[in-house]
């Protein structure tokens, strides 16, 4: 699960404009917006079980240390938010909120979390990015036996205006310079769409399965593909004589080509959670049970071990550099999240909401 993660934390000045993971809520008032989730903090994303519409969002105020949890059900008259919340993206004084499993995008005001909204007929929807004012996205599965698509939204009026097929089941989505590219997780490409024109210009072809997209400092891609599982006839078991192991990625978004690619030493575990600091130069990501720190300059996969274990969800926040680890904990209740300094050292712990996923920090 994506967190991409998903489950996705663009961070360069540069870039926050068009940022899945912004937040530069404002108002009229000299003093800044105002609202129970308008202080410093960080939102959580808990999917939930499958089918069991108990996905919800925390937020974790750092000046208080208190944790809130079912902030959506509780500013919303006990309403359910759905079943399996896969993405959070926050863009001045507005929440969206991907529940992938009940086909839609809820909309809150950033601060208070009250509903303005719900954007409805998306398929299987993963995640959302936002354009400006006017104009989204959000990537569809649709199905697992056709090809996915993205669907361009009105913000003014929630409707869905468009939509653009592209790979097999899309997944993150990154904008670079007018430019959206989109990880297709169902093949072994990256779409590259036109957001002037909603078309798609350029495909790109990645190792199979890629997942997760991040900006660095140097303005270039870099995609993690989880490498492709194929199962036996039966599917009693992977047929690992097929699976193909995960991949690190470089793309020059000048150009859309690869520019270089690390292939990770085993099939038998795929790498997950690609996340960037806030400085845009060290990548962290999870994989055979341990969370690993690279530099991009690195000519190779880096052997350095940050902690010795994986997370369900990880990101990085832009500003303290503090790494967050969301760890599902069985999926029978309530998980729990991990707060590390830079050099590994733990900062602190709290509870979540089940299966945390990912982070949007305040």
């Amino acid at each position: 699960m994506k967190n991409l993660n998903n489950f996705r934390s663009l961070f360069l000045a540069a870039s926050l404009a068009f940022s899945a993971f912004t937040f530069t809520s404002c108002n009229d008032d000299n003093d800044g917006p105002s609202g129970a989730y308008a202080e410093d903090g960080v939102f959580v994303v808990n999917e939930g079980n499958f089918q069991q519409s108990n996905g919800s969002i925390s937020f974790y105020n750092n000046n208080t240390n208190q944790i809130q949890q079912g902030i959506f059900s509780k500013e919303n008259e006990g309403r359910i938010l759905g079943d399996v919340v896969q993405d959070l993206t926050i863009s001045s004084d507005r929440a969206f909120i991907v529940v992938n499993n009940s086909n839609k995008v809820e909309v809150v005001n950033a601060n208070t979390f009250q509903s303005l909204g719900t954007v409805e007929g998306v398929a299987l929807p993963r995640y959302f990015t936002v354009l400006n004012n006017d104009k989204g996205y959000v990537t569809e599965w649709v199905s697992f036996s056709s090809p996915g698509r993205v669907a361009v939204v009105d913000l003014n009026d929630y409707t869905v205006t468009k939509t653009i097929e592209i790979g097999a089941q899309p997944e993150d989505l990154l904008l670079v310079g007018g430019k959206l590219y989109v990880t297709n997780n169902g093949d072994n490409t990256v779409s590259v769409i036109n957001t002037a024109t909603d078309a798609v210009e350029a495909t790109i072809t990645v190792p199979d399965a890629p997942t997760d997209l991040v900006l660095d400092r140097n303005n270039n891609v870099w995609v993690l593909s989880a490498g492709k599982v194929v199962y036996t006839p039966d599917w009693s078991a992977i047929d690992y004589d097929q699976t193909t192991a995960g991949a690190l990625s470089l793309i020059n978004p000048s150009t859309n080509t690869v520019q270089a690619s690390y292939t990770f030493d085993s099939n038998q575990s795929q790498p997950g959670n690609l996340a960037i600091n806030g400085s845009g130069d060290k990548l962290y990501f999870t994989y055979n049970g341990k969370t690993f720190v690279q530099d991009i300059s690195a000519s190779s996969l880096t052997n350095a071990v940050f902690l010795d274990r994986s997370f369900y969800g990880l990101d990085v926040d832009p500003e303290t550099g503090y790494i967050y680890g969301g760890d599902a904990g069985g999926f029978s209740g309530n998980g729990t999240v991990y707060v590390y300094r830079p050099d590994g050292t733990q900062v602190k712990t709290f509870t979540a909401g089940i299966a945390p996923n990912g982070f949007v920090f305040n």
